[in-house]
């Protein structure tokens, strides 16, 4: 597998040499002030070519194939213009822009994502990839064909509990942000993507920035940055309606609208989704509501957008794995909700233990064009979340409840069956801002963020007792508060010292305050208070080769405070993180291909390491481990064989160490070992290979490929995770009956060699547990657009 792997990534590289006949060359200007305009961005539409303008506003495209071409030129603050061609020979052309009367929302994001003059590794997936693959499952199975990427699901079937890792790290290590705005639950820093189910049918793009990436609000990145921009405006009125249907009675409904602009001054657009599934491993159910409502004033030179967006989850839980004995016998058995009997037999299952949370997001952004090469953007924000998680639970003691003992006929009765919600209810506030300058041989972005994470309050309370307790109906068992300030400011400066070279230097100051007490489930008591400040600065190179051709390098320092369950389930307080990131690349673009190909190394100092066990909630425990590094190679490329062919792929070989992992054998005795670390493969592959045979018809092959993981960090051969290749067919087809803008009817195919996997797992007193995945299963859905 890994040679046919490697021929095909020769193969991209081979027949992506060669050569092409002509060269647009030209200059752009204000049309005003007739000033060069450096920075711009020239680009052939429908193609992957293009380039960036110099200090005196010139550009050069090479290579171009004879043909007509429109080229689209863009500058932050003006209106976008373009221009038709033809091109019998080479070209020159003198273009003039005017300053934009209405500042385009690509601001509220451009802070905090990477750009063509941005030395660092980043993936942009537009809003066309990511509808074409949105079946009703959750963002990480739409990026799911992304460079280092493995995602997994609970559930096995893509809906409800999913979680992704990038080059080893998991979710909790990835920064994710929504229009700048931080996502990750400031205490676990993780991102449940299950609670705003439906959240991709109303994003415009996605951004993946792999390693420490640029400075961004919120968690810090060690694995990865992942920034969601929501729609954008829409200049005309439309309506769809979108249905899906599939394997494991999968449904899926969407509704959405738009004004459109009305008076050339205010948009609204809303959105409601309801996504259903049984799942594939037994019980794990979803049962998921979600909305989006924005409304924009596009004024001038100012834009004022608020946007709400939310959902109400409700999954029965399929957060434990199961070991290989029972898998064997029943691949989609589930622990959770079992009751045993006298003989530790399973009698029957509860029915009632599910998941049920709410999470309401608010966001208002103000845009300004403060003048030719100034912006500035300020974003409020508030979410407010609160659930709880139901579990029965057998034979507890009262005392681990803060209950005595219940005399009953004479005899002292200590423990009970009880039915328990564990609450979490919280809210979580602040300001995101930033200012971007651009002129001449400067780009500079100024911004920061503070954010509360307050009245956060975890609590236990007992709705149901099979012995009669002395206790109130809800007794509360358990009882937390937490708080979490976090404030950060960044300054981004890009300098073009020469036509071809760019520097890049990017400082980051960022201050973390979290408290938490109370008592735990067990009755014992904890408090938690924590300082951190953290400096974090980035430098990099770039140099223009020859057109669409350009090399790159940096170096970047992150630091990273513990989360909650390494302070509480940990057997001594955690410290800080810190990484060291190289990136150096070279990336290639021309009408016909792109490719680029990246070399890494993250050196880490008291990394917090998946021990491979998980709490009683399903959170994964962690522990510093001293010095380790991930070191890898990223090749990544597209081609357009013709009009009918395209092929996407992507191919990352890495090694990940613990550098000195102290490990035990049968007497305790410790010895000090290099060790591959937990779930982090030293092979992954994506593909993505398109066949369009006649106009609004599609076909895809998508393939992924993942290699051998340990589930521990003794790298022990008894506890892996067996490597895995799966495919997918996707088909889409497209038609325009009167009176519509368009039907468009599409079916994916998951699995379909049918191929036994697990694509997570974790390990418990040496035992492996795992989380199937399905075999072969479908999706069909039905988008009708007005």
């Amino acid at each position: 597998m890994f040679k046919s792997i490697l021929v095909a990534t020769a193969l991209l590289w081979a027949v992506c040499a060669y050569s092409q006949k002509f060269t647009i060359t030209g200059r752009v200007q204000d049309v005003q002030q007739d000033e060069a305009l450096a920075g711009a961005t020239v680009e052939l539409e429908n193609t992957s070519q293009f380039a960036i303008t110099n200090d005196d506003g010139i550009f050069r495209i090479e290579g171009v194939p004879a043909g007509n071409y429109t080229v689209v030129v863009r500058f932050l603050g003006y209106t976008p213009k373009k221009e038709e061609i033809s091109l019998p020979r080479d070209t020159e052309l003198n273009i003039n822009l005017e300053a934009s009367a209405t500042i385009t929302e690509e601001v509220v994001v451009y802070a905090t994502r990477a750009n063509d003059k941005t030395p660092t590794t980043f993936t942009h997936v537009n809003k066309d990839a990511i509808q074409k693959q949105n079946f009703g499952q959750d963002i990480p199975m739409l990026l799911n064909w992304t460079p280092s990427m493995v995602t997994t699901s609970d559930a096995g079937a893509g809906i409800g509990y999913t979680g992704l890792r990038i080059r080893g790290s998991d979710a909790s290590r990835i920064n994710v942000t929504i229009n700048g705005i931080a996502l990750n639950d400031s205490e676990s820093q993780g991102v449940f993507w299950v609670n705003t189910p439906d959240l991709a049918s109303s994003v415009q793009s996605i951004q993946v920035q792999r390693g420490v990436g640029t400075s961004t609000n919120g968690a810090g990145a060690f694995g990865a940055t992942v920034s969601v921009q929501t729609d954008v405006l829409s200049r005309k009125p439309y309506a769809e309606g979108i249905a899906s249907f599939g394997s494991f009675n999968s449904q899926r409904y969407t509704l959405k609208a738009g004004t459109g602009l009305i008076k050339d001054r205010w948009s609204f657009d809303a959105r409601v989704s309801k996504i259903t599934s049984d799942g594939y491993i037994k019980r794990a159910t979803s049962d998921l509501n979600s909305y989006y409502l924005s409304g924009g004033f596009y004024g001038g030179k100012t834009i004022v957008k608020a946007i709400m967006f939310g959902g109400h989850e409700q999954t029965y839980q399929a957060w434990y794995g199961v070991d290989q004995v029972t898998m064997d016998a029943d691949r989609r058995f589930n622990y959770s909700g079992a009751i045993y009997d006298d003989n530790g037999n399973i009698s029957r299952f509860y029915d009632r233990e599910v998941d049920d949370y709410r999470q309401d997001h608010y966001q208002l952004h103000i845009s300004q064009q403060l003048s030719a090469y100034w912006n500035a953007n300020v974003s409020f924000h508030y979410t407010d979340g609160k659930g709880y998680f139901e579990q029965y639970q057998q034979n507890k003691s009262f005392a681990d409840l803060g209950l005595p003992p219940v005399a009953v006929g004479g005899e002292t009765i200590e423990s009970s069956d009880v039915i328990v919600r564990r609450w979490l209810d919280n809210d979580y506030y602040g300001t995101t801002f930033s200012a971007n300058y651009t002129k001449d041989k400067t780009n500079l972005t100024i911004g920061g963020a503070f954010s509360k994470y307050d009245n956060a309050r975890h609590f236990g309370e007992i709705i149901w007792a099979e012995v009669a307790v002395n206790a109130p109906i809800r007794h509360v068992y358990y009882d937390g508060e937490s708080e979490k300030t976090d404030f950060n400011i960044y300054a981004k400066w890009n300098y073009a010292v020469t036509e071809r070279l760019s520097t890049f230097l990017d400082i980051q100051y960022r201050l973390v305050d979290y408290k938490t007490a109370g008592i735990e489930d067990g009755q014992i008591p904890y408090a938690v208070t924590d300082h951190f400040d953290f400096f974090n600065p980035k430098i990099g190179l770039s140099y223009t080769v020859a057109s669409g051709s350009v090399l790159y390098g940096s170096y970047a320092i992150a630091n990273r405070e513990p989360n909650r369950t390494d302070y509480l389930e940990g057997t001594e307080k955690p410290k800080n993180e810190r990484l060291g990131n190289l990136e150096v690349g070279w990336r290639k673009t021309t009408s016909k291909y792109g490719i680029e190909a990246n070399y890494y190394l993250m050196n880490y100092v008291d990394q917090l390491v998946l021990t491979g066990a998980i709490s009683d909630v399903g959170s994964p425990i962690r522990a510093n481990v001293g010095r380790s590094y991930r070191t890898g190679i990223e090749l990544s490329g597209l081609i357009n064989f013709n009009d009918k062919f395209s092929w996407n792929a992507n191919l990352t070989w890495s090694v990940n160490k613990n550098k000195n992992f102290a490990v035990f054998d049968e007497n305790n005795n410790a010895t000090s070992q290099n060790t591959t670390i937990i779930l982090s493969p030293s092979w992954i592959a994506g593909s993505q290979f398109t066949w369009k045979p006649f106009e609004n018809f599609q076909a895809s092959l998508l393939s992924k490929y993942v290699g051998k993981q340990y589930l521990d960090n003794t790298q022990n051969e008894d506890v892996v995770l067996d490597e895995y290749f799966i495919n997918d067919l996707r088909f889409s087809y497209q038609f325009t009956p009167k009176g519509l803008d368009a039907i468009q009817l599409s079916a994916l195919i998951n699995n379909v060699l049918d191929v036994d996997y697990s694509s997570n797992g974790y390990s418990y007193g040496g035992v492996p547990y795992f989380y199937p995945q399905a075999g072969i299963n479908f999706l069909i859905m039905v988008a009708v657009k007005l």
